[in-house]
């Protein structure tokens, strides 16, 4: 591959992980979350951005996955900072399990799994909203007032 064919790829996955991060956020953001679109996209693009910078930076015997185990550690923090505990209750777990899940989205994107970062978009936009409508409407006893 040209190196202007490389660079093309790489950016089309910087730019596809930032649109389905963005996804993921948008869906956030519609039930008011304070992580929302901005924030989904950041991480993704992100992840991507250190994923195809691990692959293709570093060099020869360099080893990427050394740094895709820092970008779970990072995000780690990031979450934890958007949990929340106050009352008897917590909330923030979904964002932050978001956030964490929105990462894997932009790694995948960054090596150029496409596959695996689309389903994972899907999977995440369907435990997010119609999963949320069936745990609302049974298990609603289990929430706090």
């Amino acid at each position: 591959m040209s190196d202007l064919n490389l660079q093309l790829d790489l950016a089309a996955r910087l730019i596809g992980a930032a649109i389905l991060g963005a996804i993921i956020g948008i869906e956030r953001e519609r039930h008011e979350h304070p992580a929302g679109i901005r924030t989904h996209m950041l991480v993704s693009i992100g992840s991507a951005a250190f994923t195809v910078l691990s692959i293709y930076s570093f060099g020869e015997g360099s080893d990427p996955g050394r740094v895709a185990a820092q970008i779970v550690t990072g995000i780690g923090f990031l979450g934890a900072g958007s949990i929340l505990k106050g009352g008897g209750t917590i909330h923030g777990l979904t964002t932050a399990a978001s956030l964490w899940v929105v990462a894997a989205v932009g790694m995948a994107a960054g090596a150029g799994a496409w596959g695996v970062a689309v389903a994972t978009t899907i999977i995440v936009l369907i435990s997010l909203w119609p999963l949320q409508e069936i745990e609302r409407r049974y298990f609603s006893h289990r929430r706090g007032p």
